[in-house]
């Protein structure tokens, strides 16, 4: 399986952007799908995941309440709606896939290529 990350762009502040991460192939429904970003000079961060069989989610507290993951299972692809964006969301945001519910970017084994969003003040 392959992951495809679109949809990033420039926002302004207070505004929202739809990630999507689209799965070459079958996204099983052992795989956790994880959302990280990596701003410039910092470390790439957790920023949510969910599991694919029941949607149970979990998210950084940086961006609870604004940022919500979601899944078109048919279509293999998962979302990530950003509402309320501040600059400091600014990153290039990746999707990547586990077998483990955690925030660890160690235990995601498949990575796709990111996609920048740009939050304007």
């Amino acid at each position: 399986v392959q992951l495809q990350a679109s949809g990033g762009g420039l926002v302004q502040a207070g505004g929202s952007l739809r990630l999507s991460c689209a799965a070459s192939g079958r996204i099983y429904s052992s795989y956790v799908m994880g959302w990280f970003r990596q701003a410039p000079g910092k470390e790439r961060e957790f920023v949510a995941a969910m599991r694919w069989s029941n949607t149970n989610t979990i998210y950084a507290d940086a961006v609870k309440g604004r940022f919500a993951v979601s899944k078109n299972s048919g279509e293999n692809t998962a979302y990530l709606q950003l509402n309320s964006v501040k600059p400091e969301d600014t990153a290039v945001y990746y999707c990547a896939a586990s077998i483990q519910f955690t925030r660890e970017p160690n235990e995601y084994f498949i990575w796709g290529q990111g996609t920048l969003v740009t939050v304007s003040s």
